[in-house]
């Protein structure tokens, strides 16, 4: 009497998506580990700094020469790691960051969520009404609509609140709500990533592609000098 063949149960979906060869699924499961690193690193950086987003990258030349164009900050809440000080708060206490006194404050300009935060010192805070003749050696004479915080690029002419923004309008003081966060430190350069996010996300698409390709085609090469060796 012969005997019945086992039978194999059939792998789930998962353990398929998982084990497939085919260069559809292995792409996808490139690009779903991908997006499951990413989003870890995210939950950590959020953890830890209290706020989000947790890093912003420098776009323009306003903070030269402390903070350069390129340079991916590291944000962290108001209260984090110490209260936020301002530039006249600095002068007094000795506190600086960033070669000047004071904390850099990443806030929304008016409160706006659809344009890129500003990143540029807290200079000073001030109450509505408020009129301030002079700041940092200029002559300035501006009356505060309300209270907040006074900022000023580092290579700016004139602090935040006496420009507009298009399409905004003049900058108002920042209110504490407007604030995302305060600088903690930053890394040259690695701010280029976010600033040219599709072409880095397609570049290393592409090369996940490409190494796939050369992966399988090296197996079926050595697949068949496997064969033609046997006798």
């Amino acid at each position: 009497m012969s005997d019945k063949p086992s039978l194999q149960p059939k792998p789930g979906l998962i353990e398929q998506f998982r084990e497939s060869q085919h260069p559809i699924v292995s792409i996808a499961r490139d690009v779903l580990w991908a997006v499951a690193v990413v989003g870890v690193i995210a939950l950590v950086l959020f953890l830890v700094s209290g706020t989000w987003p947790a890093v912003v990258a420098i776009e323009s030349e306003s903070m030269v020469p402390n903070m350069n164009v390129g340079d991916l900050v590291f944000v962290v809440a108001p209260d984090r790691f110490g209260a936020l000080q301002t530039f006249e708060e600095g002068q007094v206490s000795g506190y600086m960051k960033y070669g000047e006194y004071g904390d850099v404050i990443i806030y929304r300009p008016n409160g706006a969520d659809s344009v890129h935060p500003i990143i540029h010192r807290a200079m000073m805070r001030v109450e509505g009404g408020e009129t301030v003749d002079d700041l940092n050696g200029l002559n300035l004479g501006y009356t505060a609509p309300h209270e907040g915080y006074l900022t000023w690029g580092d290579n700016n002419p004139v602090p935040d609140q006496v420009v507009a923004y298009p399409g905004l309008g003049q900058i108002q003081p920042v209110k504490e709500e407007w604030i995302v966060g305060k600088a903690l430190f930053a890394i040259p350069v690695l701010g280029y990533l976010p600033l040219h996010l599709l072409e880095v996300a397609v570049a290393l698409i592409a090369l996940m592609i490409l190494w796939d390709y050369l992966s399988e085609r090296r197996k079926k090469e050595t697949d068949n000098d496997s064969r033609k060796r046997r006798p």
